[in-house]
């Protein structure tokens, strides 16, 4: 599902150029679970965001669904975002004026077919996440493992065959943060590929495979037993 060859991303910093991925090579299958972990710098922002297609690479190739990225253009890039891959961030990214619903929702505004089926498996997903009888509530009105999992309900309401988790827990308390990756693992459990950015090692168990990267290169790429 995942294919990335020779993949290189520069940026320039103080005056120099830093190479924050360094001919990365990575494949993942459709229905996987992996990690990303690494220290602070090692790249894994990078690589997520080349994974989300919110960044080219400077060089090597991205193939995702056999489709090269490097050949689309921004329309193609976002269609590709909205349909094919569902995001989760550390900040839960809810707009507070909306509702529950309202917020799950949203990436059905940016398509032009209509979809008489999104309202009810968007109440459907908000059943699943726990928070059936929460929908007509606004975001600040809920805790924020709640939160967290309407921003699930809305990375999954396009059906998208790739879920890309970016620090997930970050900004939560223990107990919510087990009920999110609970939630995560349920997620892959339904055979959706799903790939976590963490740099906790105890997080980073609960994917059958851990990609490990240090200075923008695969350092370990291992699968538990």
């Amino acid at each position: 599902m995942i294919e990335l060859r020779g993949v290189c991303r520069r940026y320039p910093m103080s005056g120099q150029v830093v190479r924050a991925l360094d001919g990365v090579d990575l494949h993942i299958d459709r229905g996987e679970y992996v990690a990303i972990t690494g220290a602070s710098g090692s790249g894994k922002s990078t690589l997520l965001n080349l994974l989300g297609c919110l960044d080219r690479p400077d060089e090597g190739s991205y193939r995702l669904d056999g489709i090269d990225v490097a050949g689309l253009d921004d329309e193609a890039l976002s269609a590709t975002r909205n349909r094919r891959i569902g995001f989760v961030f550390q900040s839960f990214h809810l707009l507070p004026r909306l509702s529950v619903l309202e917020n799950v929702l949203l990436p059905r505004r940016y398509c032009e077919e209509p979809d008489p089926g999104a309202e009810p498996r968007a109440r459907d997903l908000l059943e699943r996440v726990g928070l059936g009888e929460r929908w007509a509530h606004r975001p600040l009105e809920l805790s924020g493992g709640q939160m967290q999992r309407a921003a699930i309900a809305r990375a999954l309401i396009m059906q998208p065959s790739l879920l890309l988790a970016d620090e997930p827990t970050g900004n939560l308390d223990s107990k919510s943060a087990a009920n999110v990756l609970e939630l995560i693992d349920s997620v892959h459990a339904s055979g959706q590929t799903v790939v976590l950015v963490t740099h906790d090692n105890d997080i980073a168990r609960h994917a059958p495979r851990q990609v490990r990267l240090r200075d923008g290169k695969v350092e370990s790429d291992e699968r538990q037993r």
